[in-house]
């Protein structure tokens, strides 16, 4: 089965579950000659990993990744990567007493149905501790776009509940400047609207003494990247980021450019107008570009050269200490209270992942593109 795969020219194979020995990622499609690092991975892997502030789970992992295979005198070699990262501060005995039940909001039915069983201890393979080695590996993805192309992948979170954040277009301003608005280490949330972070941040710690949770949006966006990526039916660059994007658990909706907006809109108003540029404006075309970006940098499933702006609504964390009313496995009626450390919102520790995702895609389709465009760069 290929359920645990995703990618063409660059494939990542992950496995592991949130209280087995490890999590582990093969990367096939790496191309030689990249630095990497262990400390290359830990740039990103402390931005996803738990305990890092006081409004996320404070469950304690170092996350410190293993280079097992594919890196040689620090650059990579061009054979299969694998990383490795051992999970430390599990506590299975938090979740003997959900064996036999159905927790809300959880794989615990569905996993049942298909499989028959099912690892109840944190999750098993459904809880998102697999993201971690996603993160590793969209470290070297992000590397990959880099060198390759000049583009760059960023995420932050726009939305908490109903707080959301003033900020302005991404497509309306240079990379340089995305990186100071959205500064991902100016606040524990990662909102690059100051004021509505502390009031995202007060409301977090609201649901967390309620003992509840709550949702978001992300907004991801990748600038450099060239005008025709992406394949014309079924692997539109779009079609593989939304997969992408929600293959990744909690992830409920996924939009771009000007996403579910768009239906209230007349053609006239949301057609995004072609003006000439001179050489260079726009990486991968040297005579075009738009004057807005409500195409959200994808035309026909193919990039155009403008910036990539994807949101995705995050659902609130399912696992709650107030007792719920769920039923057993035999179908008897009874309540459940989960225990174990839970992120109160997710948000803060997806932006990361989000990224992760983005940038895989992107450095899969610019192989892609790359081998069906030889003279290219």
């Amino acid at each position: 089965m290929a359920g645990n795969s995703f990618g063409q020219a660059l494939r990542l194979t992950t496995a592991g579950e949130s209280h087995g020995p490890a999590n582990v990622v093969i990367l096939d499609g790496v191309p030689p000659g990249i630095p990497l690092s262990v400390d290359d991975l830990l740039l990103d892997l402390d931005r996803r990993r738990p305990g890092q502030s006081r409004i996320v789970t404070q469950r304690n992992e170092s996350d410190v990744p293993q280079i097992l295979a594919g890196v040689f005198e620090g650059a990579t070699t061009g054979t299969s990567l694998a990383l490795l990262i051992p999970n430390e501060d599990q506590r299975s005995r938090d979740y003997s007493e959900v064996k036999d039940l159905y927790r809300p909001g959880h794989a615990d039915f569905t996993y049942d149905a298909k499989y028959g069983r099912r690892d109840y201890r944190g999750g098993g393979r459904s809880s998102a501790r697999e993201t971690n080695v996603r993160v590793a590996a969209g470290v070297v993805a992000k590397k990959i776009l880099a060198r390759e192309c000049g583009a760059s992948v960023l995420g932050y979170v726009v939305q908490v509940g109903d707080v959301t954040a003033q900020i302005p277009d991404p497509a309306a301003v240079t990379l340089e400047q995305v990186e100071t608005l959205f500064d991902g280490t100016a606040n524990i949330v990662r909102c690059p609207d100051h004021q509505a972070a502390a009031r995202m941040i007060s409301l977090i710690e609201t649901v967390r003494t309620e003992q509840d949770s709550i949702g978001g949006i992300a907004e991801l966006v990748a600038i450099g990247v060239p005008a025709g990526l992406g394949e014309p039916v079924f692997d539109k660059l779009k079609a593989d980021l939304a997969k992408a994007l929600f293959s990744l658990p909690a992830v409920v909706g996924v939009e771009y450019g000007a996403g579910f907006a768009a239906a209230a809109a007349r053609g006239s108003a949301n057609n995004d107008v072609f003006v000439p540029v001179g050489p260079g404006d726009v990486p991968g075309s040297s005579c075009v570009r738009t004057l807005t970006n409500r195409h959200g940098g994808m035309l026909g499933g193919i990039s155009s050269g403008m910036p990539i702006v994807l949101r995705a609504a995050v659902k609130p964390t399912s696992s709650l200490p107030l007792a719920q009313d769920t039923v057993t496995k035999t179908g008897q009626s009874t309540s459940v209270r989960t225990k174990g450390r839970h992120d109160p919102c997710l948000l803060p520790r997806f932006v990361p992942i989000g990224e992760a995702m983005v940038a895989l895609v992107l450095a899969d389709h610019w192989l892609r593109w790359k081998s069906q465009r030889p003279t290219q760069r």
